[in-house]
């Protein structure tokens, strides 16, 4: 992993984002090009041959990606979840996984779905305990997947204390890091093996480009997935990756922000009478507080609420006015949604009521607008409650 000199907004900023050499140019071109031109045969300029095995903005991304992230090398992809398919695409037939029972949706889904038909198989635990994952680790088990703060039940999982017995057992870990970004949260130097994003939420923040990455703490999971991206062709485009890039320079505001906002608002809905629950690592009643305030340096801007049934929660979001209905999360906006309709209606009633996410539940991704804004519409759209 890189040692770190300088602080993380200044690697934000600079680290991968270096004013480019022929002009200086202080923003990272978009190298809208799909091959380069060869000096002679077999003697590419600079190693660039074709642009789904490597692009110059896509390099820099990945530059800065890895170094927020204290990581060797970092590889990016067409979306989270390509992405994750990235991930599986390192497994073969026979190989097995633990993962956490309380994803995103769209993972167990994949896993589920497509990964089981090719011979992969997956065992669900609650990694709140790492005694569950020991007890789930077989002799062919070849990763942890970890998801904390998990989505959208916001429970943790303790990453130093999982990534040893995963170790203990020959296996590796990767977390999706996605609800806390590496300002909040770097799973490597925690003892994790690999860390995947979204860089569609926060890492981007506005809303206006999809994207996945996979930061790597060894050359040889670089080495495999700089494979799969040229084997399987999941590549970030080049406006996307300098759409991200942009994003990433006022990361570390814009996260200070959101984490502002985000305990103001946890405190209003936990003390407001039409909410039945808060959950909020931020919340001295979190039953994992304390481990938030170990593993993470804030506790960010992902809030779940529950308003007590499926008819409540209409009401409350058919209201909304300033906060935005709709999927996704880490905007600059307020983005609010209904999860059990939403990002994991794949579960089913019967494999949400397992995990224990309800109909009334809500999910508020808190924006960076003025607080006060953002409090006056929760609360008309509650007064409908």
């Amino acid at each position: 992993m890189t040692t770190e000199r300088r602080g993380f907004a200044t690697r934000a900023i600079h680290d991968g984002q270096e004013p480019e050499a022929l002009t200086g140019a202080v923003v990272v071109p978009i190298y809208a090009t799909s091959t380069y031109q060869q000096d002679e045969l077999g003697k590419p300029r600079l190693g660039y041959e074709y642009s789904r095995v490597s692009n110059p903005t896509r390099d820099r991304l990945e530059t800065n990606l890895a170094s927020l992230e204290g990581g060797l090398a970092a590889r990016v992809f067409a979306s989270g979840m390509a992405a994750v398919t990235a991930f599986c695409q390192m497994m073969k037939a026979g190989d097995h996984v633990v993962a956490g029972d309380n994803l995103y949706g769209g993972t167990p889904r994949f896993f589920n779905q497509v990964m089981a038909k090719f011979g992969v198989t997956f065992t669900y635990v609650d990694t709140k305990n790492a005694e569950n994952v020991a007890a789930a680790m077989r002799g062919n088990t070849r990763y942890v997947f970890l998801e904390t703060p998990t989505n959208p039940l916001m429970q943790l999982t303790d990453i130093a204390e999982v990534s040893a017995v995963a170790h203990e057992k020959g296996a590796e870990v990767i977390v999706d890091n996605t609800f806390m970004s590496p300002y909040f949260q770097r799973p490597l130097e925690l003892g994790a093996d690999m860390v995947l994003h979204s860089t569609t939420k926060f890492l981007n923040g506005h809303s206006d480009g999809l994207g996945g990455v996979i930061v790597c703490s060894t050359m040889e999971q670089a080495a495999d997935l700089a494979f799969i991206q040229k084997a399987s062709g999941a590549i970030l485009s080049p406006f996307e990756s300098w759409l991200i890039l942009r994003g990433i320079k006022t990361l570390a505001v814009r996260m200070k922000q959101h984490d502002v906002n985000g305990r103001v608002v946890a405190g209003f809905l936990q003390k407001h009478p039409r909410v039945e629950k808060v959950i909020y690592p931020g919340l001295a009643e979190h039953p994992q507080h304390e481990l938030a305030k170990r593993q993470m340096r804030g506790f960010g801007s992902m809030i779940t609420m529950d308003t007590g049934s499926l008819e409540n929660a209409k009401r409350m979001l058919k209201q909304v006015k300033l906060c935005v209905l709709g999927e996704s999360l880490g905007g600059v906006e307020t983005l609010i949604s209904h999860p059990a309709t939403m990002t994991h209606a794949a579960l089913g009633e019967e494999g949400r009521a397992k995990i224990g996410l309800t109909d009334g539940m809500v999910r508020v991704s808190v924006g960076i607008e003025d607080v006060d804004d953002i409090l006056a519409d929760l609360e008309q759209a509650l007064a409908v409650i």
